[in-house]
């Protein structure tokens, strides 16, 4: 769905990929560095070109987010029965076994599955495109009714 620039010098194949990902109509991201480092000057440029500036996942899953959205409405039914729970990754399981009907922010289930924060996100993303969960206010999560 999209390209992240870490490191990349003016000359780099980074930038390559990151002009056939624009080419493909996938988005491009990048993280800026000291402007100092030469493997960050690459970065900096595609920033200024358009690609968007990114500090934390979150970045990333806000601009993706819809797209998600789109694929899922689009040809995936979502997953609400016991079959469909069979194919969750372990993971995905820890984290769904952790979420209940009283809402449960993202800093605990970090602390209750010791998975990452940034994994912790984009699971709850998943779920909740799968119907299996839902935010409510204050930014925390519940087991859906549906």
């Amino acid at each position: 769905m999209g390209t992240l620039v870490v490191e990349a010098t003016l000359s780099s194949g980074s930038l390559i990929t990151a002009g056939c990902a624009l080419e493909q109509g996938r988005e491009v991201f990048a993280i800026p560095g000291s402007i100092h480092n030469p493997l960050s000057r690459g970065c900096h440029r595609i920033i200024r070109d358009g690609a968007k500036l990114v500090e934390s996942v979150d970045d990333i899953l806000v601009e993706i987010i819809p797209s998600l959205a789109v694929t899922n409405q689009a040809g995936h039914e979502p997953a609400k029965n016991d079959k469909n729970l069979e194919r969750l990754d372990g993971n995905t399981k820890l984290l769904l076994d952790n979420i209940g009907l009283q809402p449960v922010g993202v800093d605990t289930l970090v602390s209750e599955t010791g998975m990452e924060a940034g994994r912790v996100t984009a699971t709850l993303l998943v779920l909740e495109l799968d119907g299996l969960i839902e935010q409510v206010p204050g930014g925390e999560y519940v087991r859906s009714n549906g």
